[in-house]
């Protein structure tokens, strides 16, 4: 079975370094048993600030609402300068107990979008 394409956001971040950003759903239903929770592969991840000043953002990998040391993805205090972009890409596994978490250091300056595949663990 093919994983299909898919787009999240754009969210606008803020000052709240506990937000969930991304999950993959979990699926339930079908014959016998249900079915198997999902899980998407993120490819890319682009932050874009639309303000005239520069402004810091901080995603991290793990539990819902957390954002606990070591946990850290992307952007550690990573500062995008004034009306510019931060581009990430790669690839990176989100099972259905994985969140991406993070925020940034002015509400609402901040825009994250992405892009990936979407897939049936098992």
């Amino acid at each position: 079975m093919n994983n299909k394409v898919f787009n999240f956001g754009p969210i606008t971040l803020t000052t709240t370094l506990t937000t969930n950003l991304l999950n993959p759903a979990t699926v339930t239903g079908g014959v016998n048993s249900g079915s198997s929770p999902l899980y998407i592969v993120l490819y890319r991840i682009n932050i874009i600030n639309k303000t005239g000043g520069a402004v810091t953002f901080s995603l991290w990998k793990g539990a819902t609402g957390a954002n606990t040391a070591g946990t850290e993805v992307i952007g550690s205090g990573q500062s995008i300068a004034a009306n510019s972009y931060f581009p990430w890409s790669g690839k990176m596994r989100f099972d259905s107990t994985d969140f991406l978490v993070g925020g940034a250091s002015a509400n609402t300056a901040l825009t994250i979008e992405g892009a990936g595949e979407i897939g049936v663990s098992g």
